[in-house]
């Protein structure tokens, strides 16, 4: 074997152990797909109506499952809400938004969690609970 075939020998050889490096890597894997995650669920709130033009309140959302960053939505639109335990949320509702009389839906979601590690591991979906009416007089 003369120089130039033992160089190209070796080339390819080294090119065949990055590849083998490579696939034992898991480069060529996909990330984990997502996974439900944990699904919230309202069981009372407190109170549960209010008379149109009346003053702010605090509502106390009881249930299950809420994680520690629940979000309570008001018709759909997010509010700022306080997580009292796994089974217990409460928020700010402002005057503004009992100002007319009405069914208003109230539900709570449990946001996605991102995956972690090399293949994202352990993802989740946000996952929200059966709507709650409120009642607004």
């Amino acid at each position: 074997m003369n120089t130039s075939q033992t160089i190209k020998a070796i080339k390819t050889s080294l090119l065949l152990a990055a590849l083998a490096l490579t696939l034992a890597c898991g480069y060529s894997s996909k990330k984990a797909a997502p996974v439900a995650g944990t699904m919230p669920a309202i069981t009372q709130l407190s109170p549960d109506a209010a008379t149109a033009g009346a003053g702010a309140f605090t509502l106390t959302v009881n249930g299950s499952n809420f994680s520690t960053k629940a979000v309570l939505n008001w018709n759909g639109m997010a509010q700022t809400t306080t997580y009292v335990s796994g089974n217990q949320l409460s928020v700010a509702v402002p005057a503004s938004l009992i100002s007319t009389a009405g069914s208003v839906s109230v539900s709570v979601t449990n946001p996605a969690t991102p995956g972690t590690g090399l293949y994202g591991t352990g993802a989740t979906l946000a996952e929200t609970s059966q709507p709650a009416d409120f009642t607004i007089n």
